[in-house]
């Protein structure tokens, strides 16, 4: 296809595929797409070790990073703060309502230390600028096309290294009034994020936020804009070109395919779910996030709850928590079952399977051509 987000990125058809697995990530590419490594959660060495395995199978196609640098963040201006640090600010009425949350599905409190610790505790935390810049420092050394950052505006620091090193430098936005703040800044994508998304997301569903965002950002500069939220099929894919958008930004489809990073646990539940099986909820990140609901999620909306701490503060006891009660299902734990979940959009009812990645693809592009093959029969009647 001949689109400028195709001719900025070098690829063939402008399906972009949040993930991260870098299996999916080179899968997608090699297919025809474009694959983004959700890079946050890694260390520098971590990260070098995913980068070289994805340049080593992704057969000379291209790919990007996405990092997170929130604006608001209570400890943005901290420095050296490590995950034990921001563990003792956790208050003790937090840690009671967890364990007992875990005890009342099977599991032992101690099984959250043993086996849901994710990171160590004296690694830096990983929400910080300095975190997210040297992560970029890393990926520069690789043949990436594209850097994205969601949560707010990409520091200064991070627009001028993609200048310096010739990488494309997208946002992610849910408002109109965010995207003109992103054009004003020198972006070169901006993704229009949905309500229906997986993840931080607005309210706004994407239906009215992309002519929103196309009106809003017309008088400013020609910014490129990619659709997100709740895209599933190369129908919707259609639909949102249709409305103007440049391409899509994917995610929660990827998350139903054989390579994924997801477990058994929760594939099989993004197939029994429908649509009205999310929830935004504050309960894993400390900001409204959407996700699959489960006992974990209404616990947080249920009389009595402590209220969902502030982020990064709720994910140092939602991760460790939601891991260990996932390897409590896996060991067939019925009741740990129950609080198993995970981000994902609102397109979860639209999972009948768990398919390879290339299959995806695939059906995204015949999917797409189905609908614009139909458009313009109707023209031509």
């Amino acid at each position: 296809m001949n689109t400028q987000i195709c001719k900025m990125l070098g690829i063939d058809f402008p399906l972009v595929a949040f993930s991260h697995c870098r299996d999916v990530v080179a899968a997608v590419s090699r297919a025809g797409g474009f694959g983004v490594l959700g890079a946050t959660g890694f260390t520098p060495d971590q990260l070098e070790l995913e980068l070289k395995w994805i340049d080593d199978h992704i057969d000379g196609k291209p790919y990007g990073i996405d990092v997170l640098i929130p604006e608001n963040l209570s400890i943005k201006n901290e420095k050296g703060v490590t995950h034990r640090m921001l563990a003792e600010r956790i208050p003790a009425q937090h840690k009671d309502f967890v364990r007992e949350l875990l005890s009342k599905h099977g599991i032992e409190p101690s099984q959250m230390l043993e086996e849901g610790r994710v990171r160590s505790p004296d690694a830096p935390f990983s929400l910080q600028q300095e975190h997210a810049l040297k992560l970029l420092e890393v990926s520069f050394h690789h043949p990436i096309k594209l850097i994205a950052n969601a949560l707010g505006v990409p520091p200064q620091a991070m627009i001028d290294m993609g200048r310096q090193h010739g990488v494309t430098v997208a946002a992610l936005v849910g408002a109109p009034e965010h995207a003109v703040r992103q054009a004003k800044a020198g972006v070169d994508i901006i993704v229009a994020q949905g309500g229906e998304a997986g993840g931080h997301c607005g309210e706004v569903s994407t239906m009215v936020l992309i002519p929103e965002v196309l009106r809003a950002i017309k008088p400013i500069r020609d910014v490129p804009v990619l659709a997100a939220g709740g895209i599933m099929t190369g129908r919707q894919m259609a639909a949102c070109m249709a409305m103007g958008a440049a391409g899509v930004w994917t995610g929660s489809v990827w998350l139903a395919t054989t390579e994924s990073e997801t477990s058994e646990i929760f594939r099989e539940k993004m197939i029994e779910a429908r649509s009205r099986d999310t929830v935004r909820s504050k309960g894993r990140t400390g900001k409204p996030s959407r996700q699959l609901r489960s006992a974990w999620t209404d616990a947080w909306e249920t009389a009595g709850n402590p209220g969902a701490l502030p982020m990064p503060l709720q994910s140092l006891i939602s991760e460790p928590a939601l891991h260990a009660a996932e390897r409590a299902a896996e060991r067939g734990n019925v009741k740990a079952r129950e609080l198993v979940t995970y981000f994902v959009g609102q397109g979860v009812g639209l999972v009948d399977s768990v398919k390879s990645t290339r299959a995806v693809v695939k059906e995204f592009m015949e999917d797409f051509v189905e609908a614009i093959s139909d458009l313009q029969t109707l023209m031509e009647e």
